[in-house]
């Protein structure tokens, strides 16, 4: 009999099994992934560099992070946070760096470091690791064991259940079967798709902080803005589809948004722009870019303002100076669809929080049952966040699992 049966290859269920086995040695643990590879999304993430955790050390301002799931998980980061990942992966041979914007990468710029590191911790520790094994259903005997039915219909007995599949209605609709309620899934951390001439042709051109707001609506979030072939991203819009995540869904994805593209108040930008007009009213507007704007994305909100491109700005109104303003500032775009950020396709949903003990990442449902990464109503913004509630919740149902729950 294995002791504990892991679903899922992934980042949390590797964690997971890594921290059992190490904990205790004379478990038999094995891990089950239905795909022909895994740590996919380890491999994909950051692009393709893996961005492992956020440097942010201070339990309650992590937490902050996490649209669902900030008072979750507050006690666990104060049993292991970024700085217990950095020094896990450290101690085991892995450098990391932390960049400017205190996302977290290995120093080889490779997600292949971290992948390659966490198989072969698994295989130090003596996990057993089965690919294209998928689990078709598991429930619980009355002597508590865990009986396990794989794809291929092998039948499985352990004594505990890892449950780590990422999202997966197949294994919500088992948890469901077994007692525990599921919260809708619906798309976290998508960009979004817009058809507008102000930004036709400006594919690749970014701007450092922007703050973008859904209209008539509390949803704001601010940072670096991306124009692409389908619309707007960045992290200032990823942010946003995650704090807004059930509502945009509510909503199709069509919505109105206003973008202020240099973070600036919109009043003193027009007083910038008087003062220009006064002080060089023989200088071409539309030569000479504004706030440090790319000049094709500025010639573009210069034409939106009805402002000829030859113009000076001693020949333009008060009203077109406002216009313009209004261009950098609070200009609408309708957002008429998403589309998934790259491959890292994140969900808000999952178990409900409620029935969990987040002590242990184990349920409150069922004995002997445990839970870690986005099977779990969990989700974080853009920026090592997710990564790191997989590497938290993988350690602490670990050790639970392994008879060492952490204190």
């Amino acid at each position: 009999m294995n002791n504990i049966v892991v679903i899922g290859g992934g980042a949390a269920g590797f964690f997971a099994a890594i921290s059992c086995a190490e904990a205790n040695p004379e478990l038999n643990v094995l891990l089950l992934e239905k795909g022909k590879d895994v740590l996919g999304k380890v491999l994909i993430s950051g692009g393709g560099r893996c961005n492992v955790t956020h440097a942010c050390f201070d339990p309650k301002e992590l937490a902050t992070y996490y649209p669902r799931g900030a008072k979750e998980l507050l006690g666990p980061f104060h049993k292991f946070q970024p700085g217990d990942t950095m020094e896990w992966f450290a101690d085991r041979g892995v450098e990391l760096k932390i960049e400017a914007d205190n996302r977290v990468f290995p120093v080889t710029d490779s997600s292949s470091t971290i992948a390659d590191c966490l198989i072969e911790m698994a295989e130090a520790a003596g996990v057993e690791v089965r690919t294209s094994s998928g689990v078709k259903a598991f429930s619980q005997a009355e002597d508590g064991t865990w009986q396990i039915l794989t794809t291929s219909g092998e039948s499985l007995v352990a004594d505990k259940l890892m449950v780590a599949p990422g999202s997966s209605k197949g294994i919500w609709d088992q948890l469901k079967k077994a007692g525990h309620k599921i919260v809708p899934p619906v798309p976290s951390l998508f960009t979004f798709n817009i058809k507008d001439p102000r930004i036709k042709g400006l594919s690749g051109i970014s701007l450092p902080y922007a703050t973008v707001q859904v209209a008539s609506s509390d949803l704001e979030a601010s940072g670096p803005l991306l124009i692409t072939h389908w619309g707007l991203s960045g992290p200032a819009v990823l942010r946003l589809s995650a704090w807004g995540a059930r509502e945009l869904n509510d909503r199709f994805y069509r919505f109105p948004i206003l973008v202020n593209w240099i973070g600036r108040d919109e009043d003193v930008v027009v007083s910038e722009f008087l003062r220009e007009k006064k002080e060089s009213g023989k200088k071409r507007i539309g030569n000479h870019t504004q706030y440090e704007v790319p000049l094709r994305l500025w010639k573009s909100m210069v034409a939106a303002a009805g402002i000829p491109n030859t113009a000076t700005w001693g020949d333009i109104s008060s009203k077109q100076i406002k216009a313009l303003a209004g261009e950098l500032c609070s200009a609408v775009y309708q957002v008429t669809g998403k589309s998934t950020f790259k491959e890292e396709f994140v969900t808000a949903g999952g178990v409900d929080l409620k029935d969990v003990n987040f002590k242990t990442f184990s349920s409150r449902v069922v004995p002997n049952l445990f839970f870690a990464g986005e099977i779990l109503n969990i989700d974080g913004i853009t920026g090592g966040f997710n990564f790191q509630a997989a590497w938290t919740g993988g350690f602490l149902a670990g050790n639970a699992m392994a008879g060492y729950p952490l204190d």
